[in-house]
């Protein structure tokens, strides 16, 4: 199916120059929904994996419908400070300053498979600090799972040892 036909492109947001990859439009539509959470468990559905984990917040409308699909368990990836209890943390860097990851500290456990799952690969900063989360707690990535690629921002280049599935690339 071409899902690009449930994105609403909007220019210049959230600034010149950027054409912002609206999912909303796929999101309110149930069918699509559905048929694109059920295309990414197809695509993933020969790896081996224990746990799906997602960053906040369109990662979490990702990752948990496709962890329910696969019969496995949902891990939030939360900015710092967001998660109660005890946690593992990673910066990583934005345009204009840092920020900060965070997991529960036994979210993952060691020798388990993890899927990382969002919305949109784009520089691949988010996900590769996710992927140094999942490493710290002595998790497997076993891979990422997109539901767009932004393939001009290179964002595969920060993943080099993961493997990275799309349903949509622009």
């Amino acid at each position: 199916m071409d899902y690009k036909q449930y994105i609403r492109v909007i220019p210049d947001f959230p600034q010149p120059g950027i054409s912002f990859k609206d999912i909303t439009t796929l999101l309110n539509r149930g069918d699509i929904y559905r048929q694109a959470i059920d295309e990414l468990r197809v695509m993933v559905s020969d790896l081996k994996i224990d746990l799906i984990a997602g960053p906040e917040a369109r990662g979490f409308v990702i990752g948990a419908p496709l962890a329910y699909a696969l019969g496995v368990g949902f891990v939030p990836i939360r900015k710092s400070g967001k998660l109660p209890g005890e946690t593992v943390e990673a910066g990583y860097d934005l345009e204009y300053g840092s920020d900060k990851l965070a997991m529960h500290n036994d979210a993952v456990k060691p020798g388990q498979n993890v899927l990382i799952a969002d919305d949109l690969l784009a520089t691949g900063g988010t996900i590769s600090t996710s992927v140094n989360l999942v490493r710290q707690l002595g998790g497997n990535v076993a891979g990422a799972a997109f539901l767009i690629e932004l393939a001009e921002l290179n964002g595969r280049a920060k993943l080099p040892d993961v493997n990275v599935f799309s349903l949509m690339t622009y």
